[in-house]
C-alpha cells in the first residue's frame, strides 16, 4: 500500500513561479537575487498558510543554486538543489523558535553561524515562529543578527509581527504576506483535483476556498477531508454536509419570506436550521453576508466583488432585482445591531427570532389585515343639480371608543384640540358649498370655515391664566414659564409672548408652543391666532445666572485674576 501524502505537502511550490497569490513578494526576491542585493536578514510575516515558510525555502534554495535559470529560478539539478530536495542540505537550516526559545538555544545558533558552508556561497537559517523567542533570547540574538558573517543569511517567519521587539524589526527587510484570494485558491484546487483525477464540483471548491479564509494550506487540508468523505467525486451538497455549512438556498428562501412579510415561514425556516445543528450567531453573520452579496449585485460594476460560483451568482442577480436598495440597507442595519447585541442577550433564540420578525416588517404587503392599513377605495359621487361625476375617496369605517363624559368642573376640564369629523367628511348631505373641485377636476378638498372672532387683551389674559393654572400642581416648570410671560395683542391676532429669559423661551418653543396655540384658538374661537416668542432683555445686574459659564464670567469681571489662575492650572468645567 502506497503511503499517502497530504496535498499541502505533495503540491507545495518548489520554485517562485508556482507560489500562489504572492506575486509582488516573489518578484522582489527574484530581483534581489538577480542584482546580487541580498540582505543579511529578512522577516516574512502574515497569516497562516499563505506561503511564508515555502517562500523562505525557495529563496534559500535559489540563492545557493549553481545554475540559476534566466527566469531566476533554481535548476533543481545541481548538487545544492538536489541535496535540498532530498532534505540533506548542510547549508540550509530550519529551526523552530518554539522549541529553541531560550538564551542557550540562541547561543548554540550563534556558534553554528560561524561555520562556513560546505557547498554553495551561503548558510541560510530559517527560523519559524520567531515571535516565540523570549525577550532575553531576542537580546542575545541582536548582535549576530545585525553583523553576521558574510556567508550567513537569516530568514525569520512569524504570524504575529506585533510580538517582535522593534530592535529586531529594524535589522530586517520586512515582507508582509497577504491572504490568498478566493479565486486563486479555487484555481489551485482545480489543478490539484485534475492532477489527482478527482471530479470536483466548482461550487463545492468555492465553498472550500471561502471556508479556508485566505489560507491555501487550510484549503488543501479541507480538500483532502472532502475526498476522504466522498471519494473521487464530490458535489456541492457533499461539501456543505461535511463542513456543516449553511446552504445558500436557506438564505435565498429567507429573503423571499422577508419580501412577502411571511413571519411564520421565516420562523419555521430558522427552526429547521437549528434542528440541523447550526449556531444562531453564525446564522446571523451568514444572513448579513447574504444581504451584502445581494447589495453588490445591484450594480454591474460591483458584481465582481461576489465570491461565488457562476450558477449561484445568477441566483444572486435574480434576487437583487426583487430587492430595493432601501430594503437591503435596513436589513443590513438590523442584522448589524443583532450581531452586536447577540452576546449580551439571555435568550439567544428569541433574540434571533425577533430579528427575523423585524426583517419581515421592513416591507408591508398587507398580508396581515390586523397589522395593516386598509387602502381607500374609489367610488363615484354625483354632485347635486349636475350630471357630472367626480371621484371621491371612501374612508373605511373605524370603530371609535365611547367618548368620556364631560367633566362637570370647567376648571379641571382637559383641553383637546378640535379636529374635523370623519363622518362630516363622508356624510350624504354634501353640498356644493363644502365640496370644491381642483383645476384638473381630479381631487376634492373639504372646506371648513375658519373661525375669526375678535377678542380683547383682557379675554386673552383670562384664557392664558386659566391654561397656566392647569400645570400649577403637576408641572410647575410649565406653570412658571406661562405665569411669568408678558402678553401683547396685535391687530392681526398675532400675540407677542415675552418670556422671562432665554431658557424659558427655548423651553416654550420646544415643549409648549403647539399645545398653547391650539388651546387659545379653541377657547377664543379664532383660527388666525399666532404666537411670537421673545426673551426679555434684563440689565446686567439683574440677570439670573444659570450656567457655569455665566457664573464664572460674572465672577471674572469682578476679579480678573480668576482668568490668570484658570489659565495657569489649565482648569475647565466638568
Amino acid at each position: 500500500m502506497e503511503n499517502f501524502i497530504v496535498s499541502a505537502r505533495k503540491y507545495r511550490p518548489g520554485i517562485f513561479n508556482t507560489v500562489i497569490g504572492q506575486q509582488s513578494i516573489t518578484a522582489t526576491l527574484k530581483n534581489s537575487i538577480k542584482n546580487n542585493h541580498l540582505a543579511h536578514a529578512y522577516l516574512f510575516c502574515g497569516p497562516r498558510g499563505v506561503g511564508k515558510t515555502t517562500c523562505a525555502r525557495i529563496f534559500a534554495k535559489t540563492i545557493n543554486c549553481e545554475n540559476i535559470t534566466d527566469k531566476i529560478e533554481a535548476c533543481n539539478e545541481c548538487e545544492s538543489c538536489t541535496s535540498f530536495n532530498n532534505s540533506s542540505s548542510f547549508n540550509i537550516h530550519e529551526l523552530d523558535a518554539a522549541s529553541n526559545n531560550t538564551v542557550d538555544g540562541i547561543r548554540t545558533l550563534i556558534d553554528q553561524v560561524r561555520i562556513p558552508p560546505q557547498v554553495g556561497k551561503y548558510s541560510i537559517y530559517i527560523i519559524d515562529e520567531v515571535h516565540m523567542l523570549s525577550s532575553q533570547a531576542f537580546n542575545a540574538f541582536l548582535k549576530t543578527l545585525e553583523e553576521p558573517p558574510a556567508h550567513a543569511i537569516f530568514i525569520l517567519a512569524t504570524t504575529e509581527k506585533h510580538k517582535i521587539i522593534p530592535t529586531i524589526l529594524s535589522r530586517c527587510q520586512i515582507f508582509d504576506f497577504n491572504r490568498i484570494k478566493v479565486d486563486d485558491i479555487v484555481e489551485h484546487l482545480k489543478f490539484v483535483a485534475q492532477s489527482e483525477s478527482i471530479d470536483a464540483d466548482p461550487d463545492g471548491l468555492m465553498i472550500i476556498a471561502q471556508k479556508a479564509d485566505g489560507a491555501l494550506r487550510d484549503a488543501l487540508s479541507i480538500f483532502d477531508q472532502i475526498v476522504s468523505f466522498s471519494g473521487n467525486k464530490f458535489t456541492y451538497q457533499d461539501v456543505i454536509d461535511n463542513l456543516n455549512v449553511l446552504d445558500y438556498d436557506y438564505y435565498f428562501q429567507l429573503i423571499d419570506t422577508f419580501l412577502s412579510c411571511d413571519i411564520s415561514k421565516s420562523l419555521m425556516t430558522f427552526n429547521s436550521i437549528l434542528d440541523n445543528g447550526f449556531d444562531a450567531h453564525n446564522f446571523i453573520n451568514g444572513l448579513s453576508k447574504h444581504f451584502r452579496d445581494v447589495l453588490v449585485c445591484k450594480d454591474v460594476e460591483t458584481v465582481e466583488l461576489l465570491e461565488v460560483g457562476d450558477a449561484i451568482k445568477d441566483k444572486y442577480k435574480v434576487q437583487a432585482i426583487k430587492c430595493s436598495i432601501n430594503f437591503l440597507y435596513k436589513g443590513l442595519d438590523i442584522l448589524s445591531n443583532a450581531d452586536v447585541n447577540y452576546k449580551t442577550s439571555n435568550n439567544k433564540r428569541l433574540h434571533t427570532e425577533l430579528v427575523l420578525v423585524k426583517l419581515c416588517n421592513i416591507l408591508d404587503n398587507n398580508n396581515n389585515k390586523e397589522n395593516t392599513i386598509v387602502k381607500p377605495k374609489e367610488e363615484t359621487i354625483i354632485k347635486p343639480k349636475e350630471d357630472k361625476s367626480i371621484t371621491k375617496q371612501e374612508v373605511p369605517e373605524q370603530k371609535v371608543e365611547d367618548k368620556p363624559k364631560p367633566v362637570e368642573n370647567p376648571e379641571q376640564k382637559q383641553y383637546v384640540p378640535s379636529t374635523p369629523s370623519i363622518k362630516n367628511l363622508i356624510s350624504d348631505d354634501k353640498t356644493e358649498e363644502n365640496i370644491v373641485e381642483d383645476k384638473d377636476n381630479n381631487v376634492l378638498d373639504h372646506v371648513q370655515e375658519e373661525k375669526e372672532e375678535a377678542f380683547t387683551i383682557e379675554q386673552l389674559t383670562e384664557k392664558w391664566n386659566k391654561y397656566a393654572g392647569k400645570f400649577e400642581n403637576e408641572e410647575k416648570r410649565k406653570f412658571r414659564i406661562l405665569n411669568n410671560a408678558k402678553l401683547v395683542l396685535n391687530n392681526d391676532f398675532s400675540i407677542g409672548v415675552t418670556a422671562a429669559n432665554q431658557i424659558h423661551k427655548e423651553t416654550f418653543e420646544t415643549d409648549m408652543h403647539s399645545e398653547t396655540i391650539a388651546y387659545l384658538r379653541e377657547e377664543l374661537h379664532n383660527d388666525k391666532i399666532t404666537l411670537n416668542v421673545f426673551a426679555e432683555e434684563l440689565a446686567e445686574d439683574k440677570k439670573i445666572l444659570y450656567s457655569d459659564n455665566e457664573k464664572y464670567n460674572h465672577l471674572a469681571k469682578k476679579n480678573p485674576k480668576l482668568n490668570d489662575m484658570k489659565n495657569m492650572f489649565k482648569l475647565d468645567f466638568q
